[in-house]
């Protein structure tokens, strides 16, 4: 993740009370996304959930 700004290809999506920018084409292939934070014991960072992680090889959902 990294902060920028929108361009014509873009798209905007809200998740609790964040907008995201992502490419056009790639958000229309693994939408919806959802973005949480973990902060527990044995993880600290983003979980990012989409249509794409189901069959992604990382398991239930990708985050970085």
């Amino acid at each position: 993740m990294v902060l920028d700004e929108p361009r014509d290809d873009d798209e905007l999506f809200d998740d609790r009370d964040l907008t995201y920018i992502m490419e056009k084409g790639l958000y229309d292939m693994i939408k919806p996304v959802k973005v949480d934070y973990l902060d527990t014991f044995m993880a600290k960072g983003f979980e990012i959930s989409s249509n794409l992680s189901k069959g992604a090889s990382c398991g239930n959902s990708c985050s970085c």
